[in-house]
């Protein structure tokens, strides 16, 4: 009777071990990445440990895909191609995982870093409704002055009021909608003026919002600050909400493009 002996694979066990420690650092990567911002918005954990878990999901996530490239290259060596193939996926998996931290960073440079952004640097507009709420809050109820203004103008250049030619009950009725329809939190609605808060989807930053109104010989002319109440730098997000709702507010009322 012939004895049958299975023949040892190219490579022995270490291509698969390779492939996955490379899956394992991926699935840690993509839980610290994934979990961060709704951990936060739990509270769950602090602001400083959800940031750190972005920044060691983003370090989990690079080893993953350098592991898997030496995954692949001792599986092709080995022609293990099943191993191989895993070792490509987690390579492009864990590029796709950094794609996101590293695209905060680039933005994170690119915008000024600050938190408070108005359309009227001369005269922002003031809290009234949501003093408490900002008083509890880190960042400060009133405009941070000159030096945030300065940033501003160089970093928006092109942020500005609209001016409508409607009545100022026309006017309050469409941005008080409006707000409503994007989900914003309304604290207060006066004749001349709207407060409401917005909340970032994924880390569930609270950023106040006040609207201010004011008759002219031209119209109506609207004015908003928009200001985050924790982190210094906003990634662009007050500009970017004023920008967007100033434009589709235009558009609702008379067809007029926002600055």
């Amino acid at each position: 009777m012939s004895l049958m002996f299975k023949p040892r694979r190219r490579g022995g066990k270490w291509p698969t071990r390779l492939a996955w420690l490379a899956v394992i650092l991926l699935i840690v990567a993509a839980l610290l990445l994934g979990g961060a911002g709704p951990a936060y918005r739990l509270d769950l954990v602090s602001l400083s440990t959800s940031f750190a878990w972005l920044r060691q999901g983003a370090h989990l996530a690079i080893g993953a895909g350098a592991v898997g490239l030496v995954a692949l290259v001792v599986a092709m060596v080995c022609r293990r191609w099943r191993v191989a193939l895993v070792g490509t996926l987690v390579i492009v998996a864990g590029a796709s995982l950094v794609a996101l931290p590293a695209q905060l960073m680039q933005l994170a440079r690119s915008v000024p870093p600050i938190h408070d952004i108005t359309t009227d640097l001369e005269n922002p507009p003031a809290f009234e409704a949501l003093v408490t709420a900002r008083e509890a809050a880190p960042n400060a109820v009133a405009y941070p002055g000159e030096a945030t203004a300065r940033q501003q103008r160089t970093g928006y250049p092109r942020l500005g009021p609209l001016t409508l030619d409607a009545t100022l009950g026309e006017v309050r009725a469409a941005a008080e909608a409006m707000a409503r329809e994007l989900g914003w939190e309304i604290a207060a609605v006066e004749p001349k003026r709207i407060e409401a808060t917005a909340t970032t989807r994924w880390f569930g930053f609270r950023d106040d919002v006040v609207i201010r109104l004011t008759e002219t010989d031209d119209g109506v002319r609207v004015d908003m600050r928009s200001a985050s109440r924790v982190g210094k730098n906003d990634l662009g997000t007050n500009a970017a909400r004023i920008q967007a709702y100033l434009e589709a507010l235009g558009r609702r009322v008379d067809g007029t493009t926002a600055p």
